[in-house]
């Protein structure tokens, strides 16, 4: 019973989409909007499941429930709802509205849910996997759109081969512990003198599998491309759920049971380099989804330099830092899904011209996004990147530090950029009305990241007891 019991969010949200998937089939009008509500439905449901779920380790310790598990699973649902909420409208403007697009995005959310909670590289895979076969699905969606599909297929090639990387280094590690269960991997290499070369071999490879799905450099070389050519929405659910996934399976695997090899330098080489290329990658762009792709790309070196620090703090500032991330992308990308002229999106960082007087609800959020991004106080995104460089600092890890003020300090550049189309440039024609659903998830995350700093304690909290679980 205790397997049941632990494992009830996940099971529960499988069976869900399952008859979701039915209704859709049998239902003689459109159901899209119908299963886009029973998917939020399930998400919901599913995130009181994971809030009462008790601690321990089902199914011979390959499935783990704890309090990281729980604080990332939560993320992940809220994540994945607010992008799925998201598409409702775009999709119908579109022409794209399908009942299966909810239905792949809940089962790519079951895949990210198992991945979390994963104690065996079997359960790792497992989830990763039906995560990934997920989003090459949702990244060609637009089956019409030449863009979407070469999306899908540049996600699915590269991707195939990141899985390829990962399962490399899964075989390295069991042939050189003898298992592939967390447990007994760390009991094998208890001492860094018992960590062989073959296992250390294994260990990056799985670190490389693991960088291609956080985007991390040198593996984000598919960032660009699949964030200017799937569908927004799709976009959005890509820069949050995935990412807060793949993160908190990163943080578990390399503090669990590779926590004595030697694996921070990595850590540290692939956050500058990914500090580096984000910051001055997307100073070029004149697509704002290639921009948001090169942010992401910077973003994610922020968050791993609470990762190379190998502390609690550490840990606590990278969960802090996904949670503040979640709501700025979610609403930056809200903003993108709002830019509608004469029934066609816009994409073009030019588009926003004037927007500050044709539209100036609309400005003022993406305003607050941008500076939240770029690090300026009192908002969401200072407080995320305070917590990993002090966790960098009392470290006295001084390198990583510096590192990511300066390259914050160039991120500002086109950040701020954005914001001066907006408010200094001669007014374009108006954007069309946005949908009341996308307006209001615009305005909740604004609301959210300008007002975080009223509320940190409860989520400092959270993360710091998330953070100290895995130790």
């Amino acid at each position: 019973m205790m397997n049941w019991t632990l494992a009830a969010p996940e099971l529960v949200l499988a069976l869900y989409g399952m008859a979701i998937l039915l209704i859709g089939v049998f239902q003689k009008a459109d159901p899209t909007r119908l299963c886009t509500w029973l998917v939020l439905v399930g998400f919901v449901l599913t995130a009181i499941l994971v809030a009462t779920s008790p601690d321990g380790h089902a199914y011979h310790g390959m499935f783990v429930v704890d309090a990281f598990s729980r604080f990332a699973k939560l993320l992940i649902l809220l994540g994945g709802g607010l992008a799925t909420l998201l598409a409702l409208d775009w999709n119908r403007r579109e022409g794209i509205a399908r009942f299966e697009y909810p239905v792949v995005a809940l089962f790519a959310t079951v895949g990210m849910l198992i991945m979390v909670s994963a104690g065996s590289f079997m359960s790792l895979y497992l989830g990763l996997e039906l995560q990934s076969l997920s989003l090459y699905v949702l990244a060609a969606s637009s089956r019409d759109d030449v863009r979407s599909s070469e999306a899908g297929l540049k996600y699915f090639v590269l991707g195939a081969l990141a899985s390829g990387l990962l399962l490399y280094g899964i075989s390295l590690v069991y042939g050189f512990s003898g298992s592939m269960e967390f447990a007994t991997v760390l009991h094998a290499v208890s001492t860094p003198e018992l960590a062989s070369p073959g296992l250390v071999v294994g260990v990056m490879f799985i670190v490389a599998g693991l960088a291609f799905k956080i985007s991390a450099v040198p593996f984000h070389m598919w960032t660009p491309d699949v964030y200017q050519g799937a569908p927004t929405p799709v976009t959005a659910f890509f820069g949050t759920a995935p990412k807060v996934a793949a993160m908190a399976l990163i943080l578990r695997v390399l503090t669990g049971p590779f926590v004595n090899v030697p694996w921070i330098p990595v850590i540290m080489l692939v956050s500058i380099a990914s500090m580096l290329l984000g910051s001055l990658g997307a100073i070029a762009q004149t697509n704002i989804k290639r921009l948001m792709a090169y942010s992401s790309i910077g973003h994610v070196g922020y968050a791993l330099i609470g990762l190379a620090a190998g502390t609690v703090e550490g840990l606590r500032g990278v969960l802090i830092y996904l949670v503040t991330y979640v709501f700025m992308n979610i609403g930056t990308f809200a903003c993108i899904i709002a830019m509608r002229r004469r029934g066609h999106a816009l994409e073009k960082i030019s588009d926003l011209a004037g927007l500050g007087r044709t539209d100036g609800p609309l400005a003022l959020c993406l305003a607050i996004f941008m500076f939240s991004m770029a690090g300026i106080p009192p908002l969401a995104g200072f407080f995320g990147k305070l917590y990993v460089f002090l966790a960098a600092v009392q470290r006295q890890e001084w390198t990583l530090a510096v590192i990511g003020v300066l390259t914050s300090v160039i991120g500002a550049v086109y950040y701020l950029r954005v914001i001066k189309v907006m408010y200094f440039d001669a007014p374009e024609e108006a954007f069309e009305p946005r949908a009341t659903v996308t307006s209001w998830v615009l305005v909740g995350c604004a609301v959210v990241t300008a007002l975080f700093f009223l509320y940190p304690g409860a989520i400092v909290a959270s993360a710091d007891a998330a953070a100290r679980s895995l130790f």
